[in-house]
Formats: C-alpha cells, structure tokens, sequence
C-alpha cells in the first residue's frame, strides 16, 4: 500500500518521543508518588472514609487556590459537576442547550438528565473549541429574542445556556464566546473536565462563566479516582451548589429535613485525600506534560502530512492528550494507522463519535458541523501519560 511507509514513519516518530522500548504503553494513566498513601491511610485508620471529612474541605479549598476561583465544590464526577452546572445555570425540562458536537458524551447526557434538548454547534479546527463568528451568524438565522429570551424559531423552544468544552485540554477562545452569550441573553457554562491547569489570557479556564466543571478521573491530569468539581465566583451559586449535591438537605443537629430535589453528588473524603496528595504534585505533572508535548512537536515539525495540536496563541494548556491531525492525503488511512500502533503496544485513540451521530441525539438540532465532520475522521490521540515527560 502506497501509504504504508508515511504510516510507519509517523510511529516511528511517536516510539522515539515517547522512547518506547516495545513495551505497552497506555494512553493517559495515573502517577502516585508523593502522600497518596499517606492521606488514604489516615482516612482508612480514623473511620472517615464518607462523604463527610477533612480532606473534602482541605480539597475543595486547594482547589479554589489553585484554580484561584472563589469557591470549588467537590463532586463525586465530572458528569455530577456538570449536571449540577446546568441546574444552576437554570436549564429546565423543555429548554434547549448550545453545546459542542465535539465532545466526550457526558457533556450531552447531563443536559438530558435535566429533560431538556442539546443544540448542536460545529467547532473550528486549531483550538477544537466552538466558533464563535460561525455561531452568531448561525443563531442570528435562527434564533428571536422574547423578554431577553433566547428562543429557537424552529421549535419554539427557549435556548438557555451555552456549553463550551476545553478540549483535550486547549482553552476555548472565550471572549468572542463571552460576547455571544450577552448579545443572545445565554448563560455561559463551562466544560473544563479535560482543563485542569490549562488557562486562558492569564486566567484559569472555568471562571469565565456562571460556572465551570472540572474532572479527576483516573485518565486525567491528576485524579481522586473518581471525582469532579463545580467552580464559580458567585457566593450564592455556590451555596445552591453545596446544597443540592449534598441531598438538598437542610442544617440540623439531627433531623433529616429536605426543601427540593437534590441529589447524593458528594466527593467522599477517601476520594479527597487522593485529590490533595495529586493537587500538591501539580506543578510537576504540568511541566512534565509540557516537556513530552514539546517532544512530540519535535518530532512531528517535518512530517508535512499531519499537524500536531500545539495550544492556542491566546491560552496556556495543560497538553492533557496530545493529538495529530492527519493530511487530507493520508486520512483515509485513519483506522488503519490506529490499528498499527495498538498492535505495537501503543494505545492511541480517535475523537468520540459526534454527537449529533449518536442514536439518541440523532433528531437533536444541529448547525451545519462540517469542520467537527472532518476532524472527527483525521485526529489521532498519542499516549500522554506524566511519566512520558518527566
């Protein structure tokens, strides 16, 4: 196959950045080297394993400062966090929600999770973040304002909150974003589960909006298992917050006195130790991340049939997975390179099947997505892990 020897020298490239040695190398995987044993110990010798305890409160006050958000309210996963988001961005069942074709499914089903209908919206291919010139064009056809409503004229529905998604750890160019919602009357939400440590003009990304979701997962950049966080500068918002992911329970020595639906979304303090121990190994993980982004760049500057995802001009990313983009000449060839480098042991991936492509979300609204339609079938992701760089 005529292909064949461009395939090879774009794993050979990958194997040298990443100095493989024939072993299995993972795609993104956890690294524990600091209190992690420490901290879990102590949760385990005291009994305070719950969703109540000293790390949740030392974690979510860490996480404020790293993230120099005023408040950070612990969830027990990214989806929890993004569900409360659009609770509190007041997304109600009927309602519909602008939201990237371009993500992981999590972002899509919390928005069903509140009954109400994902709008799909086409990215642009540097960032992979929402367009946002292509965006106001598209909702100036389509969209009226009724009482500083936004309402799609096709359905009739109110078109509520915008979700933008920091992908693979990019920052989305908000600004122009930011604008958009104020010129539409939406609320701006932010995905920022991929983002951790990833800023954009100076500031972390979460805090340009009402709120913003973060994940620790064990694939992310650093992880308590399993856990998320919902960040905002809005006191009020982040009391609801508290409230509604604790049971929605009210303050009593002993009574169990509930005023709404709420759900059992707490990080347990097990989890929170976990995230502390991470939390102060940060600056480490990110200058490792950055140090193997550079080697993939490296490597890849003289290949003139793929384009490595390099951060945007306005931003500073966390390089959470490092990604190429394959050539108009060789992207057929897609699949078959992705099966080349799993034989070789190297757990690479493509993007997550579109979102307007999946059967539940197939007769959901969509704008034209041709840039997310070709992106989708060209972008490999290559292993990222934090030992890789340090």
């Amino acid at each position: 196959m005529v292909a064949t020897p461009l395939l090879n020298e774009i794993i050979e490239k990958t194997q040298e950045a990443i100095a493989h040695q024939g072993n299995s190398i993972a795609l993104h995987e956890p690294h524990f080297a600091g209190n992690e044993w420490t901290y879990v110990k102590e949760c385990l010798d005291t009994g305070w394993v719950s969703s109540v305890g000293k790390f949740v409160d030392r974690f979510e006050k860490d996480l404020a400062d790293f993230t120099q958000s005023k408040y950070a309210i612990a969830t027990a996963n990214g989806t929890a966090a993004l569900h409360i988001c659009y609770l509190l961005a007041g997304v109600i069942p009927g309602d519909e929600v602008l939201v990237p074709t371009m993500t992981f499914v999590a972002t899509t089903n919390a928005i069903a999770y509140c009954g109400a209908i994902p709008h799909f919206i086409d990215s642009e291919p540097h960032s992979l973040g929402l367009d946002a010139t292509h965006l106001d064009h598209y909702l100036n056809e389509i969209s009226k304002q009724e009482n500083n409503t936004c309402i799609n004229r096709q359905t009739g529905r109110p078109i509520r909150a915008l979700c933008v998604m920091h992908t693979l750890g990019h920052p989305v160019d908000l600004d122009p974003l930011i604008e958009l919602c104020q010129k539409y009357h939406l609320i701006l939400i932010e995905d920022a589960a991929e983002a951790l440590g990833s800023y954009y003009k100076g500031k972390h990304v979460g805090q340009r909006g009402l709120v913003g979701a973060l994940s620790f997962n064990g694939n992310k950049i650093m992880t308590t298992g399993g856990g998320g966080a919902i960040l905002t500068d809005h006191a009020d918002v982040a009391k609801r917050a508290k409230h509604l992911t604790t049971t929605a329970k009210l303050p009593h020595a002993w009574a169990f006195q509930h005023d709404q639906v709420g759900y059992n979304y707490r990080l347990p303090n097990l989890n929170a130790a976990l995230g502390c121990a991470q939390l102060e190994k940060m600056t480490i993980f990110l200058e490792a991340k950055r140090k193997l982004a550079k080697k993939y760049e490296k490597m890849f500057k003289n290949l003139d049939y793929i384009r490595f995802l390099k951060e945007p001009e306005h931003s500073k990313s966390n390089y959470w997975l490092n990604a190429f983009v394959l050539d108009d000449s060789i992207d057929q060839f897609r699949d078959q390179l992705i099966e080349s480098f799993i034989e070789k042991g190297i757990m690479v991936r493509p993007l997550w099947n579109l979102q307007h492509t999946l059967p539940m979300y197939q007769y959901a609204p969509h704008m034209p997505c041709p840039v997310a339609e070709k992106l989708q079938k060209k972008l490999i992701k290559v292993p990222s892990s934090f030992q890789l760089g340090s």
